[in-house]
């Protein structure tokens, strides 16, 4: 993963160093600010990478003698079926549709996503898994 996060500072570094003189020379603030969140999200990609490559060392593919058999084993949880997933597009689709159609649609919209976001987090905390 350290090549990866090489990449993605690079990729900071590059909008950092577009962000001056856009901001310098452009009069649009929204695309300052999009020049900007871009560089702060490649940073936190970066950072992200970097801390996962220190805290659980290279990958077999980041070693030139690095086996197919050593990325073998479980790849993780996986859930059969969870109805969050559609409960929080539903909801999110309410707050978009409520910022448009008005505060009542908005409100449901935000508890619906609220409670999904909710059983996302712990639709394991009761279960046998």
């Amino acid at each position: 993963m350290k090549l990866e996060a090489t990449l993605f500072a690079g990729v900071a570094l590059f909008f950092a160093c577009v962000t001056v003189p856009y901001a310098t020379y452009s009069e649009d603030p929204a695309g300052t600010a999009a020049v900007v969140i871009a560089c702060l999200m490649a940073a936190l990609v970066s950072f992200f990478l970097a801390v996962q490559h220190k805290r659980h060392g290279a990958r077999p593919e980041d070693r030139r003698d690095g086996e197919i058999r050593e990325r073998g084993g479980p790849l993780g949880l996986f859930p059969a079926r969870s109805p969050w997933p559609a409960m929080t597009a539903l909801g999110v689709a309410l707050l978009g549709t409520g910022t448009v159609f008005g505060l009542w649609l908005f409100l449901i919209g935000t508890g619906v996503t609220g409670a999904a976001v909710c059983g996302f987090v712990f639709q394991y905390a009761r279960s046998g898994h």
